[in-house]
């Protein structure tokens, strides 16, 4: 059974169909884009799978459990992180607060105890230790103190995949990580995203409109058009599909 399996997923918004009838595998280990053209239905693939959406139908299946109708917090537990396409930091919170709150997610004690002291002191205190070894690995060990809001556009990126890292998933979701980026930060973060898949013994889907990373990094390609699956494959084949070219280009490849 693949790791994360998609059957006959459709979402309407009123009548509007932004997914239709998806379906996909991923197996454990890949490292898969899924691609198309703006308003394709790719983000509301991932608010899907992460329980943001429910399903008009289909079924989400995760490590074998049923992921419809969970809530996020749920999802997360089941071992599902994301990255959002506009960056999603606690803003005014430290850097190393915003890595500690990923660790919380599968702490003994809830984060409310430990911010009003009770007597858990010493998780807190492992926690803390833990974060900073986080930090250090994604080379922000010298910024753990300042605010999030504070760091250079590159740095937040690799702060919120720190984050979503803490919580320890089996998955890994990528919302266009390189937006924004200038194409010295977008090769550090291939190397980095190439780098965790393999430390952390992840599965990654990624969302990206930088075709030069996506041939690069993925093995396997998704890609949806209007909401429709209309080509999977390796990189090289995607590249030639005339229903991509028509897609991206507007019009017939000849």
């Amino acid at each position: 059974m693949a790791l994360l399996e998609i059957k006959g997923l459709t979402k309407a918004f009123g009548g509007l169909l932004a997914v239709s009838n998806v379906d996909m595998a991923i197996e454990t280990g890949e490292l898969v884009g899924l691609i198309g053209p703006n308003g394709a239905g790719k983000t509301t693939i991932f608010n899907l799978v992460t329980g943001v959406f429910e399903p008009t139908r289909g079924e989400i299946t995760f490590d074998g459990c049923r992921l419809n109708g969970l809530k996020p917090y749920q999802v997360t537990k089941h071992g599902i992180a994301r990255t959002f396409q506009n960056i999603r930091l606690f803003q005014n919170l430290p850097v190393i607060e915003n890595v500690k709150i990923g660790y919380h997610l599968n702490a003994k004690s809830s984060l409310w105890a430990s911010m009003v002291r009770f007597p858990i002191l010493r998780e807190e205190r492992e926690i803390t230790q833990k974060a900073r070894e986080f930090l250090s690995i994604f080379e922000l060990d010298y910024r753990a103190d300042e605010l999030a809001k504070n760091l250079p556009y590159g740095e937040q990126r690799r702060l919120e995949i720190a984050r979503a890292l803490a919580a320890r998933p089996k998955l890994l979701l990528l919302d266009e990580p390189a937006a924004g980026m200038n194409p010295q930060e977008t090769q550090e973060l291939l190397n980095l995203i190439r780098w965790v898949r393999d430390q952390f013994s992840l599965t990654i889907l990624l969302i990206e409109h930088d075709m030069s990373l996506v041939m690069q990094l993925c093995e396997r390609i998704y890609v949806l058009d209007y909401g429709v699956t209309i080509a999977e494959g390796p990189p090289a084949e995607i590249k030639r599909n005339p229903k991509v070219i028509e897609a991206y280009l507007g019009e017939e490849a000849v």
